[in-house]
């Protein structure tokens, strides 16, 4: 098995990756490989000869190594084994991993890959758990340079200050070609979601989503006003946003987003802006261990 972690990780990270590599080393010949960014993956994987992969990390590691696994065609004869060491962690929790790496590592001993769908973009890029736009992706901005710091902490001070300061977007969002928004109206945050959390499991995103049923949910709310705002955030913690009037939730296989510039975040990693992308769901398209 190869096992991939981050080169930069913490003293305390570098103790919990000697626990996860002894835990695999009992059950076969391992080989631990650190990465420090996106561009090492290539060579790492150019000699995979065909093992499974551990990885060490949390959703945007996850995110990053599918990414490359798709460009390559390889996504489907890769199974992959996560250990969640990441900030939220949201796949994890929504799959049923273990958040605890050690128990994280048996699972990869004890469970079965099991085939899971994959997001992908019309510029390459993918999704793993979840894919926002608006608000949201203006909070991950925010959160980003506080996330060593405070963790999962940084997403409700993200949050708050995007919230105080984002106008809405006028954009044009379609589910399987048919119209959600129709560019017109306003929108505070729009996505889609293969399982049910984002933010560390501090908002409930999509609480019926799932990764296996090859499609997606897509939540679209046009909650800009000050005190609908509150409304939605509440709603968001609890899992209750989609009974708002001022809130849409679909399923389907494909979701455009188009209009005014905006940034994305998928899985934490934001990009933008963009005036236009078109998301499709690839059903059974990886393979991960779980219970």
């Amino acid at each position: 098995m190869l096992i991939l972690t981050n080169r930069l990780a913490g003293r305390s990270q570098a103790d919990t990756v000697a626990g996860v590599a002894a835990v695999l080393a009992q059950h076969g010949r391992i080989d631990l490989v650190e990465c420090e960014t996106k561009a090492d993956l290539e060579p790492v994987l150019n000699r995979r000869d065909g093992r499974p992969i551990c990885l060490i990390g949390g959703d945007g590691s996850l995110h990053s190594l599918l990414e490359r696994l798709w460009l390559r065609g390889e996504t489907a004869d890769c199974p992959i084994g996560l250990i969640p060491l990441g900030t939220g962690n949201d796949f994890a929790r929504g799959v049923g991993i273990p958040l605890d790496p050690q128990e994280a590592a048996q699972l990869i001993v004890d469970g079965k890959p099991q085939a899971l769908d994959l997001v992908t973009d019309d510029a390459g890029g993918v999704v793993v758990n979840a894919m926002h736009v608006g608000v949201g992706a203006d909070a991950a901005l925010v959160a980003r340079p506080l996330k060593p710091y405070l963790r999962v902490g940084s997403f409700p001070i993200g949050a708050a200050v995007a919230g105080l300061r984002a106008p809405g977007w006028r954009l044009r969002i379609e589910v399987d070609g048919q119209p959600v928004a129709s560019g017109r109206q306003r929108v505070l945050m729009a996505g889609l979601a293969n399982a049910p959390t984002i933010a560390g499991g501090l908002a409930q995103w999509a609480p019926g989503a799932s990764p296996s049923d090859g499609v997606v949910d897509v939540v679209v709310s046009t909650a800009v006003g000050p005190l609908a705002r509150v409304g939605y955030a509440f709603g968001l913690v609890r899992g209750t946003h989609s009974r708002r009037e001022d809130v849409v939730l679909r399923r389907g296989r494909t979701l455009s987003i188009a209009g005014e510039p905006f940034h994305t975040n998928a899985d934490g990693e934001v990009q933008g802006p963009m005036r236009r992308r078109v998301w499709t769901v690839q059903p059974g398209a990886w393979h991960c261990v779980l219970p």
